[in-house]
C-alpha cells in the first residue's frame, strides 16, 4: 500500500444491538433512568470499539444517548471515566450532560458473564464536520477550541496526568525515529519518500517535548471530527471525554489542522490569526506534529488492541500521514 488510505469516520465501529446487551443492565439502566426503555435505536457506527453506542426513547418521551460495555472491553473504564468528568466541566463547554449510570454482573453461568456499566446521557442530534472540512465548519470548531481552551485554563480538575508524562510512558513510541535509524525497528512502507531521510530530524522535534507541550490547561486530546456534532443553530458539542490530560492551550485545536489542511483549509494563516497560537514558537508546534505522527506510526500492521476493529489502524495510516505531510509543508522537507 502507498499513500493514505480512505477513512469513512462514520462506518469504523462495530457495535452490537441493544438486545444483545444483558437483560440485568437494561433493567438497572431503566431503574436509574425513572422510566422504561421504549425503543433502541442503531447503533452509530463512528468511533473504533465495540462498545454499544445508540439513541434510546424513553416511555416518558425523553430521548437520551446511551453508551455500554463489558469489563473485558476497552469502552468500559472509558464510559466510566466520561462520566466521571464531563459533571466537572465547566457549564460554558457545549457536551452532552450526564443523565443516569448503571451497573449490572451477570451470573457465571451466563455467556457474557461478569460486570457491565452503561452511561446514558443528554442526546444532541448533529452532524460530523470534517467530510471533509470546509471554511464555514472549520470557522465554527476553531470558535469552539477557542472558548473551550479558555474555559480549561488553568485546569479545573486537581488530578489530571501532564501528556508530557503518557509520552514518557513505556508504551509511547517517542523514540521511534531514533530505533528505526539504528536498524532496531522497521520503518513502516507506504509513506512518503523522503520520510528516510527526515528521521533524525523528526526525532529531534519529539525530543523538544519536556517544554514544547507542558501546560496547564485540561485538554481533551483526542479531538477528532468523529467526537465533534454540530447541530441545527451551528453550535459545536464535543464528545467522548475520557481521554482528558494536561497539556498547552493550543493542543486540541492544533490536532485538526493537518487533515484540515489536507482539504484545502489555510491553516498557516489560520495559526497566525488564532490566540491559541499566534505567539507559539513554531518549534513547539511542530513537536507536537511530529509527536503525534510517530505515534501513529506505531504498530501499523499489528491486530488491533482487544475489542477494537481494524479500522483504528486505518485511521493511524491516515494521521501519521497527514501530520507529515503538514510538517513537510511547514519545513520544506519535500
Amino acid at each position: 500500500m502507498s499513500g493514505p488510505p480512505v477513512v469513512d469516520y462514520t462506518a469504523t465501529s462495530a457495535r452490537p444491538p441493544w438486545s444483545a446487551l444483558p437483560e440485568a443492565l437494561r433493567t438497572a439502566l431503566a431503574v436509574a433512568l425513572g422510566t422504561e426503555i421504549a425503543e433502541a435505536g442503531p447503533s452509530v457506527g463512528s468511533g473504533f470499539t465495540g462498545g454499544f453506542a445508540a439513541p434510546v426513547t424513553l416511555a416518558d418521551g425523553r430521548e437520551v444517548f446511551v453508551k455500554a460495555a463489558h469489563e473485558s472491553q476497552h469502552p468500559y473504564t472509558a464510559y466510566q471515566r466520561e462520566a466521571e468528568l464531563v459533571p466537572r466541566l465547566p457549564s460554558t463547554i457545549h457536551v452532552p450532560r450526564i443523565i443516569a449510570t448503571a451497573h449490572a454482573t451477570e451470573l457465571a453461568d451466563s455467556r457474557t458473564h461478569g460486570r457491565w456499566f452503561a452511561v446514558a446521557a443528554e442526546r444532541v442530534e448533529g452532524r460530523m464536520p470534517g467530510l471533509p472540512w470546509t471554511a464555514e465548519d472549520f470557522a465554527t470548531v476553531t470558535a469552539t477550541c477557542e472558548s473551550m481552551a479558555a474555559a480549561l485554563t488553568p485546569s479545573p480538575y486537581a488530578d489530571l496526568e501532564p501528556f508530557t508524562a503518557q509520552i514518557e510512558s513505556r508504551d509511547f513510541p517517542r523514540r521511534r525515529p531514533a530505533e528505526i535509524l539504528a536498524g532496531d525497528e522497521p520503518l513502516p512502507d507506504g509513506f512518503q519518500r523522503w520520510l528516510p531521510a527526515r528521521l533524525q530530524e523528526l526525532q529531534d522535534l519529539v525530543d523538544l517535548y519536556p517544554t514544547a507541550l507542558s501546560g496547564d490547561s485540561a485538554v481533551h486530546c483526542d479531538i477528532r471530527p468523529d467526537n465533534l456534532l454540530i447541530d441545527q443553530d451551528n453550535t459545536c458539542w464535543t464528545l467522548d471525554w475520557n481521554w482528558l490530560c494536561l497539556g498547552p492551550v493550543w493542543f486540541d485545536w492544533v490536532g485538526l489542522l493537518p487533515l484540515a489542511h489536507r482539504d484545502g483549509i489555510d491553516t498557516f494563516a489560520a495559526l497566525e490569526a488564532s490566540p491559541l497560537t499566534s505567539a507559539v514558537p513554531a518549534e513547539d508546534l511542530d513537536c507536537y506534529a511530529a509527536t503525534i505522527a510517530v505515534y501513529m506510526l506505531n504498530k501499523l500492521d499489528a491486530p488491533p488492541p482487544p475489542g477494537c476493529t481494524p479500522e483504528i489502524r486505518r485511521h493511524q495510516r491516515l494521521y501519521a500521514w497527514a501530520f507529515l505531510d503538514w510538517l513537510a509543508v511547514r519545513r520544506e522537507w519535500a
